[in-house]
Order: structure tokens, then C-alpha cells, then sequence
């Protein structure tokens, strides 16, 4: 059975490599991919809701002429599970989410309501300040110490960073090498010394016990 299984080739003669077409790949080239909804969305055409999580088959590809700081963007192909229209999203890397392009739209959006809450709390310290001098004056100093301190922080962690940077190992390693020694030399010192003086007792007391 094993003459079967042949894994050669006929080549005919003549035949050149070098001839044969090559099919470039095009940038927007389709793949397929299985994805997870990051968030849940609502189809413009049957209104039917598809919520987080809920998994597809779709087609990815490269969106032209469209980057992020040198990072590319994609487009998502997905159908509905009720009607099968295909809608479309895209990576919105800025905001670290997805932004629907086409056929549907989300539920909520974090980013809408960070710049909600930023606007109404902008508009509450404008109404309190409306007036009120020493309100205004008030929230200017909690202004410029918040600043303070936040520039202190960096200061203390560039000198910290400077500090480590300055270290250098080997000096440090030298240094405790000189230390030990010293400390070793120290305690042979201080043995030795106790031993003689230990001795000269001893001398001492044998010669007075002698002249006895």
C-alpha cells in the first residue's frame, strides 16, 4: 500500500517557476473571525436588541486610510439574529472601545456620559461661583493646591527616579567587601590583643607563685 501514496510531482519540461502569476493580497482583504459583542446595540431595521456578550461569525478587514497614532482600525461584518441585515462597527481605540458605524446603534455610551457628568459638574461650580466672589476665590485656591500637589508627586517621584538611576552596583558591592574586612580585621585585633593580655596574666601569676 505504501507505493500508493506517492507524494512526488510531474514536472514537464520546460517549466519555469519564475512564470508563474502571483496574486497579490489586497489591504482590505476579508477574513473570518468569531467575535464577542462588547457591548449591547439595538438593529435600526427589525428593532431587535442584541446584548453584550452575545457571540457571531463575522468578517474583519482593514479600515483605509484610517489609523490611530500609527495603529490600525477594523471593521466588523455581523448579522442580525432575527432579520440578518448586516450591520457594521469599527475599534475605536481612543476610548479603548467599539463605535457602530452602520445598521445599528448602542444602547449607552461610557464616553457620552464621562463628558455628561464633566459638563454638569462644570455647570454647578459656574452657578455656585455666579455672585459669589469668595466662592470663586475659593475653588481657584482648591485649583492651584490640587496642581501643587500633583506637581510636588512628580517632582519627589523624578528625584526618586534620579536616585536610582545614580546607584551604581558594583561601587555598592566594592563598598560592602571594605566594610566586612574591616569588621573581620577589627575582631582578629581585638582576639589576638585579648589573648596576650590573658597570657601576660597567666605569666604574672606563675612568677608570684614561684617567688612564694
Amino acid at each position: 500500500m505504501g507505493e500508493r501514496k506517492v507524494l512526488n510531482r510531474y514536472y514537464p519540461l520546460g517549466f519555469d517557476p519564475s512564470e508563474l502569476p502571483r496574486f497579490g493580497t489586497p489591504k482590505s482583504q476579508q477574513i473570518k473571525v468569531r467575535m464577542m459583542l462588547s457591548t449591547s446595540i439595538r438593529c435600526n431595521v427589525c428593532g431587535n436588541y442584541i446584548y453584550k456578550g452575545t457571540k457571531f461569525n463575522s468578517r474583519k478587514e482593514v479600515v483605509i486610510n484610517e489609523m490611530y497614532f500609527g495603529v490600525q482600525i477594523f471593521r466588523f461584518y455581523f448579522k442580525c439574529t432575527k432579520c440578518s441585515a448586516e450591520p457594521t462597527i469599527k475599534t475605536d481605540l481612543q476610548n479603548s472601545d467599539y463605535v457602530v458605524e452602520f445598521g445599528v446603534m448602542r444602547n449607552f455610551e461610557p464616553w457620552c456620559k464621562q463628558d455628561e457628568v464633566v459638563e454638569n459638574e462644570k455647570r454647578r461650580r459656574e452657578a455656585e461661583e455666579m455672585g459669589i466672589a469668595m466662592k470663586s476665590l475659593e475653588n481657584k485656591t482648591h485649583d492651584s493646591k490640587r496642581e501643587m500637589d500633583i506637581l510636588a508627586g512628580l517632582d519627589e517621584f523624578e528625584s526618586m527616579k534620579s536616585r536610582h538611576a545614580t546607584v551604581d552596583v558594583d561601587a555598592t558591592k566594592e563598598k560592602k567587601l571594605v566594610e566586612k574586612d574591616e569588621v573581620l580585621l577589627k575582631s582578629i585585633v581585638f582576639h589576638t590583643s585579648k589573648d596576650f593580655v590573658c597570657r601576660i596574666e597567666d605569666e604574672d601569676s606563675k612568677d608570684k607563685k614561684d617567688l612564694t
